[in-house]
């Protein structure tokens, strides 16, 4: 959980004109419980050229079970994937890592699909079946159930390649216009995937039970997955 959460923060230094993105205070670091054991969560919040918004949550239940949820929301002017990696993982080992680059009109740019089909995928003995709402990722999402430090290891170095990819799809992007047509198919599909990913009953159920349901809507709708603003 740690080296992906480093690997994900050392890709973040390297994003062009990175800047802090305004954090409500108390959403930055937040304690509850949850079935008697203590909860702590850790938001960060930054922005750069191309992408309106980058998320990083890290939290901890107990002194077991931990999460990493981080998405990058791209900016709709910009012809850029959603980034998309979550992992829970527990003393017994890591029981869920997905990772994806999510198209948001359609198709994943082109030079990002052909990177993507000439490397080579690690051997993953225990393949996961996505979510009744998991059409918003691409066809080459990984959600793996990992099998050791091994298949860990590649979870991460997966990650790294696919942040190493949006990074120079970031460095040779040319924005569009706001109302050109592209910008607003762009923005439609980044719309159907917050509003996608906000069906996922799970979170908001322990969210619920952790804290309570009004305090549950306003994480999931102003920082988990917000609407993109308007172009």
């Amino acid at each position: 959980m740690d080296s992906l959460a480093d690997c994900i923060r050392s890709h973040w230094q390297t994003m062009p004109e990175l800047a802090p993105l305004r954090l409500d205070p108390d959403l930055e670091e937040i304690s509850g419980s949850l079935d008697g054991e203590s909860l702590f969560i850790r938001n960060e919040l930054a922005q750069c050229r191309g992408l309106r918004k980058l998320h990083l949550e890290t939290a901890r239940l107990g002194a077991g079970l931990q999460i990493l949820h981080c998405v990058l929301f791209p900016d709709p002017r910009y012809d850029l994937p959603v980034f998309g990696a979550d992992v829970v993982a527990s003393p017994a080992g890591v029981s869920a890592a997905i990772a994806d680059l999510s198209p948001t009109r359609g198709l994943l740019p082109s030079q990002i699909t052909e990177a993507l089909a000439s490397t080579p995928r690690h051997p993953f003995s225990q393949p996961r079946e996505l979510p009744d709402w998991g059409a918003i990722f691409s066809p080459q999402v990984l959600f793996v159930r990992p099998n050791g430090p091994d298949d860990e290891a590649a979870f991460v170095a997966h990650v790294d390649r696919l942040l190493a990819l949006l990074g120079a799809a970031i460095s040779t992007n040319v924005p569009d216009p706001p109302d050109h047509p592209a910008t607003v198919k762009r923005w439609e599909g980044q719309l159907g995937y917050c509003r996608q990913q906000k069906q996922n009953d799970k979170t908001r159920r322990v969210l619920e039970k952790a804290f309570n349901p009004a305090w549950a809507d306003r994480y999931i709708e102003a920082l988990l997955f917000d609407d993109p603003p308007a172009p």
